[in-house]
């Protein structure tokens, strides 16, 4: 949505995002010194030479480059890898790797100018499930897929005393939201979201905003009842960033709809 559409008490993406880390998990150098080969569905190859807690070298296809990251042990065997790419700094890229099932889920982003896609949300995410290591030998365990299992579902989510916000996930397509505690107290929308399957009580989660340009992926954990993510957007000062975030979940209600009444 255009600036000028924007609501004059919206909160900006800076505004609420102070603080909304707080009850994340640490971050982890448990990959420094090593190197993961990442073959996704679509095509591509990523090689990531990880040389120090929160750098790592890249290489696909003809390109390479040396970024920032940083990695969070999410769940047994289970990273979540953020990254950002200083040659394009509209962009950033995650991926949530099974260090021992070897499945990976990559969830790129861009933001896109205003102009490119009018009345959709400014960011895009692409989804991609993948392997780790040789691409002819078959992982086990569960493949990343879409999908229904959170629909109907309500959750709070604290990230911090001052950050409790409510979603509703109304279908597979969109989520509802809604600030109880903070800044954005009041506030609330329906945006676009996408829920991948990623292991048993283990899901993949991204939702991208239309009122501002922003969009997040979270990794939810409903045996530790934690959300680990972060937020791709721009601020206020028209400046991307990449910002990290966390939350303690509590489920609150379901919505149980009929066999020929679904959601899409």
């Amino acid at each position: 949505m255009e600036q000028a559409s924007r609501p004059a008490d919206w909160k900006h993406f800076d505004d609420f995002a102070a603080g909304i880390a707080t009850n994340r998990l640490p971050v982890t150098d448990r990959l420094a010194g090593r190197s993961l080969d990442i073959t996704l569905q679509n095509g591509r190859a990523v090689r990531l030479n990880f040389t120090s807690a929160d750098r790592v070298e890249w290489a696909e296809g003809s390109a390479s480059g040396q970024d920032w990251y940083e990695a969070i042990d999410v769940a047994p065997d289970v990273l979540f890898v953020n990254m950002t790419l200083s040659g394009r700094p509209d962009e950033d890229e995650a991926f949530i790797v099974n260090l021992s099932t070897r499945r990976v889920l990559s969830v790129r982003e861009r933001v896109r100018p205003a102009s490119e896609a009018p009345g959709e949300p400014r960011v895009r995410q692409d989804y991609t499930p993948g392997i780790v290591g040789d691409p002819t030998v078959p992982a086990t365990g569960m493949e990343p897929a879409p999908t229904r299992d959170l629909i109907g579902l309500t959750a709070h989510y604290e990230y911090s005393p001052q950050h409790v916000y409510e979603h509703v996930y109304l279908s597979s397509q969109r989520y509802a939201w809604q600030n109880i505690v903070g800044v954005q107290r009041g506030h609330g929308d329906v945006d676009l979201a996408t829920t991948y399957k990623f292991d048993d009580n283990q899901y993949v989660f991204g939702f991208r905003e239309f009122i501002i340009p922003v969009a997040s992926i979270f990794f939810y954990n409903w045996d530790a009842m934690r959300s680990t993510g972060k937020f791709l957007g721009v601020t206020s000062q028209g400046i991307i960033e990449n910002k990290p975030a966390g939350a303690l979940i509590q489920m609150k209600s379901r919505t149980v709809y009929d066999e020929n009444k679904q959601p899409v």
